[in-house]
């Protein structure tokens, strides 16, 4: 058993959002280290052509096995996210036993990387003599919120909601941009989280997605040798190196990439929610009008609305119903030559990484920061869910790289708004400050990731101590 060769199982949940940090890191090390890595992938539904793609094209050395699909018919249809992704995992329990069992049959297995709602999986990991990871995709910020809960849900002042939350090294946050879990503490979702914070210190160590430069304070203090507290490891940013689409994108890709090719030297604003990020009706509308009213050369990635079912593509031959015919009427022949809309999907970080580009409009997914951040590409907030506010909180009044999107009385970010932010980050003074911090930001995040930057090393230490690793209890 000794003379197996190492290798390291990763657990994400499901679905694109967590799997996509954790395959950056996996490459890294397996491309800089030899590392095997193989991917064990809870399901709550058939694996997407997105995933198998993205998998089926890593190196060699990366192997995957999608676990038997669990089943969710008794969850409540108005289940949160959390709830969702920890029941999906603890369902799956039995299925990775067997997955670590049969692997470990023919390799050493040293170390069980887990998804940040994997917690339940700990009891496994030490059953099997496996020493257990977490992987935080998100910010600093967010692992100390995690960290916290079990404190703070015993602390009065937390459930008052006209109080800031105080985390320690952190900005004064909101209840509202806690996010909607947090809000009732009845609720499984907030439940879920809260048994997952009190779990956190079984851990051997948290890998996180981010660099000192971006949350100086937050880190330090996660940092400091606390008894009982596993440490930390820094790695990011973990973003796409390479971002080639599929070949049912090619030609939105080419037509997007070709339309950026000429247009000025950061002239153009991106606008683009994520993966999961819809608008309703009325917000396509403002957001339309608003980006009219700006003046400024756009890219614009439109989904369906959400009152709406989300399409895959920008025409569904079963309803007769164009994609943009949720747009004010004319909007899109009045932005030829000045903006593009686009359907659906572009290459991300493609775009963003196009000189042409001067500026994004971002729900404030954390990938989504990171990738603006390596690219020098400064901000407008727009968060819509999960820690998204929090993010939001962070690039704006933390990092400085963004303004962000008031949000009336009435639920919408306004035309008048819209165009407002939209001029700020693209031609205002207010700008000028944004982009220079934000170049800043690129610059040590390349510092980082080059050859012994601190994440580099990071990274080469858990390399190490992952291929050297035998039995830890």
């Amino acid at each position: 058993m000794e003379s197996e060769e190492a290798i390291v199982a990763m657990v994400p949940s499901p679905g694109m959002g967590h799997l996509m940090p954790m395959i950056q890191f996996a490459e890294r090390l397996c491309r800089h280290h030899n590392l095997r890595i193989t991917f064990l992938i809870p399901t709550n539904a058939p694996p997407s052509h997105a995933q198998t793609t993205i998998l089926t094209s890593l190196p060699p050395l990366i192997s995957h096995v999608f676990l038997p699909t669990v089943t969710l018919t008794d969850i409540p249809p108005n289940a949160k996210m959390e709830t969702i992704i920890s029941v999906s995992i603890l369902r799956s329990l039995p299925y990775l036993r067997h997955a670590l069992l049969s692997l470990s049959a023919t390799h050493r297995v040293t170390a069980l990387l887990l998804d940040f709602f994997g917690t339940d999986a700990f009891d496994l990991a030490r059953e099997l003599n496996v020493s257990p990871y977490v992987l935080f995709p998100s910010t600093a910020m967010l692992l100390s919120l995690a960290l916290n809960v079990p404190r703070l849900d015993q602390d009065a002042h937390f459930w008052d909601f006209s109080k800031p939350v105080h985390l320690p090294g952190c900005l004064p946050v909101h209840r509202k941009d806690l996010g909607l879990a947090f809000e009732d503490r009845d609720d499984d979702a907030y439940k879920w989280i809260l048994h997952h914070g009190k779990r956190y210190m079984l851990a051997e160590g948290f890998v996180e997605n981010s660099f000192r430069d971006l949350e100086p304070e937050t880190i330090d203090l996660l940092r400091k040798d606390e008894p009982g507290r596993p440490p930390v490891y820094l790695v990011g940013p973990l973003v796409k190196e390479d971002d080639a689409g599929s070949e049912v994108n090619m030609v939105e890709q080419c037509l997007c990439l070709k339309w950026l090719d000429a247009q000025p030297h950061g002239s153009v604003i991106l606008v683009c929610f994520g993966s999961g990020g819809t608008l309703s009706r009325d917000q396509m509308e403002e957001l339309a009008l608003g980006l009219e009213m700006s003046e400024q050369r756009f890219v614009w990635v439109v989904k369906s609305p959400n009152e709406e079912v989300a399409n895959a593509s920008y025409f569904t031959e079963d309803t007769g119903v164009h994609l943009f015919d949720f747009l004010p009427q004319g909007f899109v022949e009045r932005s030829k030559g000045r903006g593009l809309v686009v359907p659906s999907w572009i290459p991300q970080a493609q775009v963003l990484s196009h000189p042409s580009i001067g500026g994004f409009v971002t729900h404030c997914g954390w990938n989504s920061i990171l990738e603006s951040v390596v690219n020098g590409v400064p901000l407008v907030a727009w968060p819509l869910y999960a820690e998204q506010s929090m993010n939001a909180v962070l690039v704006s009044e933390g990092m400085k790289v963004a303004v962000r999107v008031v949000i009336g009385e009435n639920g919408l970010a306004e035309r008048g708004e819209i165009a407002r932010v939209v001029k700020m980050v693209m031609e205002g003074e207010e700008g000028k400050k944004l982009l220079h911090r934000m170049k800043q930001l690129k610059e040590a995040a390349a510092t980082a990731l080059r050859d012994g930057g601190s994440s580099s090393t990071q990274i080469s230490e858990l390399a190490l101590k992952w291929k050297a690793q035998t039995k830890v209890y």
